[in-house]
């Protein structure tokens, strides 16, 4: 959209670290069965390429460590071409969370949870 834009028509990097950590956010979620997550971390975002309008945006999400209390996942944004189909990878990071409980104090990551992604 035009207000997600610079004035040379790319998408503003900013804009793409919401939408990566929003959906990230939502795979942590789901993955410690909990809606009571929160970003305490983001690594270093590589910005490989420009975003212009036409494209579509894809965030996918991999989770590579978990702890007591917290998730890391890995997390790349794809800039998809409807017409022919095409990905490319234009930015991706790691961001780790955390599961609190309602009061905002960590929570921990349930045992069984823990054990599917076990390395």
């Amino acid at each position: 959209m035009g207000k997600d834009l610079g004035v040379q028509g790319y998408l503003f990097g900013g804009i793409m670290l919401s939408w990566i950590d929003e959906s990230a956010g939502t795979l942590a979620a789901a993955v410690c069965r909990s809606p009571y997550v929160v970003t305490v971390k983001i690594e270093e975002v590589i910005f490989k390429k420009a975003v212009k309008v036409g494209y579509q945006i894809r965030i996918y999400g991999s989770v590579e460590e978990i702890g007591n209390s917290s998730i890391r996942l890995y997390v790349e944004a794809r800039k998809y071409n409807v017409e022919t189909q095409e990905e490319d990878v234009v930015c991706y990071t790691r961001i780790t969370f955390v599961k609190i409980d309602k009061t905002g104090k960590p929570s921990p990551i349930s045992e069984e949870v823990r054990a599917l992604y076990a390395k």
